[in-house]
Order: structure tokens, then C-alpha cells, then sequence
């Protein structure tokens, strides 16, 4: 099976130089991409996709931080006046101390989530996609953006597909918690949400007892773990937790959410990752599940990122690791006997 990546120069007009998400981090992963690997340009998410998942007002006021749409030739993007009034002028900011928008975020953003519901309607179809777009999304809430996320992009797509699927499962292991994905989905019991992530780093949520609320109790599955944790304590998450809870939930459709913030080298990691463990992680997956995973990038800093993202792609397309993993820590161990527990395991 091939995985097909969705991306284009359009995620190029949000950027910040210098800052950790900028555009040279999906610059990298594209210098380094398989020969002859597919690509599709991404296609605009439409209004109403959006507005599934985030508060009108919300959206208005987004648009009118970035007014500037994206020009037809995102790569000529320089001293564009498009979507606005010919001598107005640029303005770019930061919505918090970690959020920066620039004209032409919010189009930019439209396109992220587009390309996000591209890959989860090409997975409903059997066909696996990496939609590797910018900015990311999983900690984009219903009414506000944080932590570098604009518009939830994963949620976008989860919302969408709930139009021709019954139900979704979100696997997010980004370093950090995807609080917004969890807040957009917390009463539903359509989506079932799995992170594992970093214990006491931002955004300071994700804690076990999370687990939804109304309809969505038992729907929202966190497994923090402690710093400092290696492909044993996730490969124990995964076996012992998460594929269990998606074999009882029997998902359409399986989005992952994927950061590669947790490896080690990574400017914003507290874990002990490399590369080759992400294709581990994938293999699980595909291998538990048997379904074709819809990949959306969310985090990942570091020199490794690229490698790390070849890993996934090559587990997409059959390939497996014949490493040993080491064993988890006694403390992964304990904690995930406590997460089966609360979760009916």
C-alpha cells in the first residue's frame, strides 16, 4: 500500500522566521521525501466544515486578523495585495506569546484543514495520506487559538467524515496534550479521542481522569507518561491500551494526529523517541486496526523530524521493523494497569 502526501507552497505564506513553526521545518520534510512518492495539492476547507468545530465569532475574528486570501500562485506570494484593498498594510502578530498570524494565516489555515479532510476521505476510501500541512491544529479550541494551532485541523476532518461514517477514532501521540481535539469531542460518543504525551508540560492537560463527559464518557483516553519515556513505555500504551479500546470501539475511520515532537534532539521534547519508532508506532496500528490511517502533521522541531516522518510513510506501505523493543518501565506499567482499569479494560 502506498501512502500519498497532501501538501503544496500554500502552507509557505504563514511563517515566522526563527520561530520553532516555521516553514522550514515542512521545507525539510520535503527535501527528503521517498522518490516517486504521490503528491496532491490540497483543496480549502469550506466554511461550514469549519464552523462544525469552531465558534462563528471565533472564525470572524480570525478572518479578520489574517484578511488576505491566498493568491492563485502561492509561490509568487511576494508583495501580494490579495483578499485586500490595494495599499494596505501588512500585518503580522502573535495571538499569544507562542501564536503568530500572518495576512494570509487564516486562508493558509483553511487550506490545513482541507487537506486534512482530503486524507480522511481518501482513508474512509482504503487509500492512506499524510496531510503535511501548517499551521497545526491540535490545540486550536472550539473559540480559540493556542500553542501555535489556528484552526483544529484533525477535528475539521473528523467532523466532516462523521457525515458518511458512524464513527472516528483520533490516536494523537504528539509530545504535548491536544487539548482543543479533546474540548471539540469531550461530549461526543462518535469520535474517540487517544493521546499520549508528556506528564506537567504544556498545555498542563490530558490527565487520566479526563475521559469525556455526557454521551462522551469513556470516549476520551489519556495516557500520560513520564518524562523521559522510550518506544517501550509507548509500544506498552499502544498494545495494552489504545488498540483494545479502538478494537471496542470498531472506528470507520482512524486519524492520527501526528507530532514528532517527542524524540529525542527535539527542541520542545521531554521524551526519548527516534525516528525508526514511529514507523514502530504506525506498524501497530495498521496492524491492529486493519484500517488505512489518515496522517495529519501536527508537531515536530528537530533535525531528526524528516526521518521520522520516512518512517511513518514506510510502515504505511507494508514495511516492518524486525528491532527488538525494550521493555517499559515499571512506573509505564503501573500507570497503564490504572488507565485499563478507569477505561472497563
Amino acid at each position: 500500500m502506498q501512502c500519498a502526501v497532501i501538501t503544496g507552497p500554500v502552507f509557505d505564506l504563514h511563517d515566522c522566521p526563527g520561530h520553532p513553526e516555521s516553514a522550514d521545518r515542512l521545507h525539510a520534510i520535503l527535501a527528503r521525501l521517498p522518490a516517486g512518492i504521490s503528491k496532491l495539492d490540497p483543496v480549502a476547507a469550506a466554511e461550514e466544515d469549519l464552523a462544525r468545530v469552531h465558534q462563528p465569532g471565533y472564525l470572524a475574528w480570525l478572518h479578520g486578523l489574517s484578511p488576505r486570501s491566498v493568491p492563485e500562485d502561492p509561490g509568487g506570494r511576494a508583495g501580494s495585495t490579495a483578499g485586500q484593498a490595494p495599499g494596505a498594510p501588512v500585518v503580522s502578530g502573535f495571538i499569544d506569546a507562542d501564536t503568530y498570524f500572518t495576512p494570509w494565516s487564516y486562508s493558509v489555515a483553511t487550506y490545513a484543514a482541507g487537506a486534512a479532510c482530503m486524507a480522511a476521505a481518501r482513508a474512509i476510501d482504503g487509500k492512506s495520506s499524510f496531510a503535511l500541512v501548517r499551521p497545526p491544529g491540535h490545540h486550536a479550541l472550539p473559540g480559540w487559538a493556542m500553542g501555535f494551532c489556528l484552526i483544529n485541523n484533525a477535528a475539521v476532518a473528523a467532523a466532516q467524515a462523521l457525515g458518511s461514517v458512524d464513527r472516528v477514532a483520533i490516536v494523537d501521540w504528539d509530545v504535548h496534550h491536544g487539548n482543543g481535539t479533546q474540548e471539540i469531542f469531550r461530549k461526543s460518543d462518535r469520535v474517540l479521542y487517544c493521546s499520549v504525551h508528556a506528564e506537567g508540560i504544556f498545555p498542563l492537560s490530558g490527565t487520566a481522569t479526563e475521559t469525556g463527559s455526557g454521551n462522551g464518557a469513556g470516549f476520551t483516553v489519556n495516557a500520560p507518561l513520564l518524562p523521559g519515556s522510550t518506544i517501550g513505555d509507548y509500544v506498552h500504551v499502544f498494545t495494552e491500551l489504545f488498540l483494545p479500546v479502538l478494537e471496542r470501539a470498531r472506528p470507520d475511520l482512524l486519524i492520527v494526529s501526528a507530532g514528532q515532537d517527542a524524540m529525542t534532539g527535539d527542541p520542545l521534547s521531554v521524551m526519548g523517541l527516534v525516528p525508526a519508532d514511529f514507523g514502530t508506532l504506525t506498524s501497530l496500528m495498521l496492524d491492529g486496526t486493519g484500517l488505512s490511517p489518515a496522517f495529519v502533521l501536527e508537531g515536530g522541531y528537530g533535525p531528526s523530524h524528516p526521518a521520522a516522518i520516512n518512517a511513518i510513510l514506510r510502515a504505511a506501505r507494508g514495511e516492518r521493523s524486525t528491532g527488538p523493543v525494550p521493555e517499559p518501565t515499571d512506573a509505564t506499567r503501573a500507570r497503564v494497569r490504572l488507565f485499563r482499569k478507569m477505561h472497563g479494560l
